[in-house]
């Protein structure tokens, strides 16, 4: 389950970025908005599992709700993902 999580948040991340760093200035400044609907779809169904991973695995390895709540966070910023990926989620004992 952890590293189901560590796969969606290097995903989700990059969904992010491809979004906010590429489709969303071309829709803007370029008038291009075809790349921004799938994009933005993905990047929608990722975060949602990436949220709902980031409850399952808290729940499952006891978290506290600070760690909970940053790995939450993380979802918001941009590379906040790749963040908790190395910060939060490389614990040894936890990937049993």
């Amino acid at each position: 389950m952890l590293k189901t999580l560590k796969l969606l948040a290097i995903l989700e991340g990059i969904s992010y970025l491809l979004l906010i760093g590429i489709c969303m200035p071309l829709k803007y400044w370029f008038n291009t908005p075809e790349p921004t609907h799938p994009i933005g779809l993905a990047h929608g169904v990722l975060f949602v599992l990436y949220c709902v991973f980031v409850v399952l695995v808290g729940s499952k390895y006891k978290w506290s709700m600070w760690k909970t709540f940053l790995a939450l966070i993380a979802s918001l910023l941009p590379f906040g993902t790749f963040v908790a990926d190395k910060k939060l989620f490389n614990n040894p004992a936890e990937a049993k």
